[in-house]
């Protein structure tokens, strides 16, 4: 009768608490991906709407920036140097766009997934269980808060610190030149002139607002469903643990009963896996490819910068290369969680006392540690697992870059 009630109170502050714990674990991510129209809009047919707006809107900030930007380095600018510095913004820009691309075409993917993280948290049975899932729901959501801090100050600092810095000038030919986050074909339009000055600088903006929130919102899915991830798996050593000994909650009285809950556990965790690791596999492989060049690119242009004394460009490009080498970072060191904590359940099988259980079971725990002899990964795009390992290999290569551009530009 005891264990009745108690069961039955377990069932009640599940039901009563799960989606104060999805808003905690999901707040930053829901804002930034809602903002780029990604979040899964579940209420109704105007939410869905509101969000292609959205899309639409966003492509239209990006592709504004983008395609000036493109002719007017292939027409109008000749320097090498000024050209190199804007390929290095061209370059974060088109990844930008393409990671957008691969977002929005995951989107049913992305929605599936939400609805897994939420079903998980809403069968929580125990207090042990959900502070579990909280621990590791705190922890993506300060990588998710870190890597906005980060993205949102050095972009914030380059579209309008930097510009004011460089201020009014006049050019070689004379002519007054208003600074431009990005510059226009003067072709296309005329940009110098108000009010159009003012609406490109605006829509210049919102082009930056989304690229930060494109990265920042993919970090944030990567944490978000990694940590999912260590927790369930963090669920799953715990009933390990009680597999010999026995559990007393309901439903959990037999050996059969407790593996089957963990086989069961273990199968879920791998699938949500695999669909977590094909939804972020092309964002992934772009940020991948992008980060070395564009922060060898960087750190060209902080060199270019001290050896010139310009302290404000300095410190803008210097907060862009920390702001871009955290964000790989944070990627790399899920991966790195993942593979860790993925890893454990097979560590935690041999450890418990199996030498106490019956020999179709020992089979059985066997199979579990084969299993986990393939950890969870997320690799880009299914060629190089993301880990810290990878981390140091992008910081090499980019530094074999700027070694690359200092011989032959400089």
């Amino acid at each position: 009768m005891h264990l009745s009630t108690q069961h039955q109170d377990d069932r009640e502050w599940r039901n009563s608490n799960y989606e104060k714990d999805i808003a905690y674990v999901t707040k930053q991510s829901r804002w930034i991906l809602k903002f780029i129209g990604i979040w899964p809009a579940m209420l109704n047919d105007t939410a869905k709407v509101l969000s292609k707006i959205t899309i639409g809107l966003n492509n239209f900030f990006l592709l504004f920036a983008i395609i000036p930007c493109i002719l007017y380095i292939t027409c109008d600018e000749k320097d090498t140097v000024i050209r190199l510095k804007l390929c290095g913004l061209l370059c974060f820009c088109v990844t930008s766009l393409s990671k957008y691309w691969a977002l929005i075409a995951r989107k049913p993917g992305i929605e599936n997934c939400i609805e897994e993280v939420r079903a998980d948290w809403k069968q929580v049975e125990v207090q042990k269980d959900r502070e579990m899932m909280l621990k590791f729901g705190r922890t993506g959501r300060n990588l998710t808060i870190l890597c906005a801090v980060f993205m949102y100050t050095g972009g914030g600092i380059y579209h309008t610190i930097l510009q004011y810095a460089i201020g009014t000038f006049v050019d070689k030919h004379n002519r007054t030149v208003k600074p431009l986050v990005y510059p226009t074909y003067s072709a296309l339009i005329d940009a110098q002139t108000s009010p159009v000055y003012e609406l490109v600088y605006a829509l210049h903006c919102m082009c930056g607002c989304v690229m930060y929130s494109v990265t920042t919102g993919a970090c944030g899915l990567a944490a978000l469903f990694a940590t999912h991830i260590c927790g369930q798996i963090d669920i799953i050593v715990s009933r390990l643990n009680k597999l010999v000994h026995g559990d007393t909650s309901k439903g959990r009285s037999t050996l059969n009963a407790r593996l089957i809950e963990v086989v069961e556990r273990h199968l879920r965790v791998l699938r949500f896996s695999a669909k977590v690791e094909t939804i972020l596999q092309e964002v992934c492989f772009l940020e991948f490819i992008s980060s070395a060049f564009i922060i060898c690119l960087v750190e060209y242009y902080c060199l270019l910068d001290w050896n010139e004394s310009n302290t404000v460009s300095l410190t803008t490009y210097a907060i862009l290369l920390v702001s871009l080498t955290f964000n790989i970072f944070i990627l790399c060191y899920i991966g790195e969680l993942l593979i860790e904590k993925s890893s454990s359940i097979g560590l935690c099988c041999f450890m418990i006392d199996w030498v106490q259980l019956p020999t179709k079971t020992i089979h059985d725990l066997v199979l579990i540690i084969a299993m986990s002899n393939s950890p969870v990964k997320i690799t880009a795009g299914k060629i190089v697992d993301l880990s810290l390992f990878t981390f140091g290999s992008v910081l090499k290569t980019s530094l074999a870059y700027l070694s690359f551009i200092r011989t032959n530009v400089m």
